[in-house]
């Protein structure tokens, strides 16, 4: 599997979103700054609450552009047993059930759904509860994931 096509789509993922997410600040900016919008009175709240979504849609923006600045500086490199499942892994997890899981190790785009070669994979950072578990972790290594009260334990398969 090559990790530098995962990257790639990671990367085109995240400049559409921020593509998105411009528009959606231009768009909340325009709502805050317009004439209609001034307060007449103290409880006229809508040019307010304007900005405070203005604000919310430039943060994302700036979420999106460190995002992106980060999987641009990420450089993947080959699994190496030594050190275990790092940022940039990419890894196959099997459940009590026999159920098979890919995941790519990022930064950031937590949550991301990518397909490289009709396998279907999920991008999880290393600071969610499950790439926790995962870092430092080597093939054959069984990991429990506590959600609740419900425990999973999964099989790390194969790394890359």
């Amino acid at each position: 599997m090559n990790k530098a096509l995962l990257q790639q789509q990671v990367l085109d993922q995240l400049a559409a979103n921020l593509r998105q997410a411009e528009q959606a600040a231009l768009t909340a900016y325009e709502a805050a700054t317009h004439e209609e919008n001034i307060a007449e009175n103290k409880y006229d709240t809508l040019g307010l609450e304007a900005s405070y979504l203005a604000a919310g849609q430039a943060r994302r923006v700036d979420e999106i552009r460190q995002a992106i600045g980060q999987w641009t500086q990420l450089q993947v490199r080959p699994f190496d047993a030594q050190h275990g499942i790092q940022l940039g892994a990419v890894v196959w997890l099997s459940d009590a059930q026999g159920t098979e899981q890919c995941l790519f190790i990022g930064p950031e785009g937590a949550g991301m759904k990518l397909s490289l070669d009709g396998q279907q994979i999920q991008v999880i950072s290393p600071r969610s509860p499950l790439g926790q578990r995962l870092v430092g972790r080597s093939e054959g290594d069984t990991v429990e994931l506590r959600i609740g009260a419900t425990a999973q334990t999964l099989d790390i398969l194969r790394a890359l």
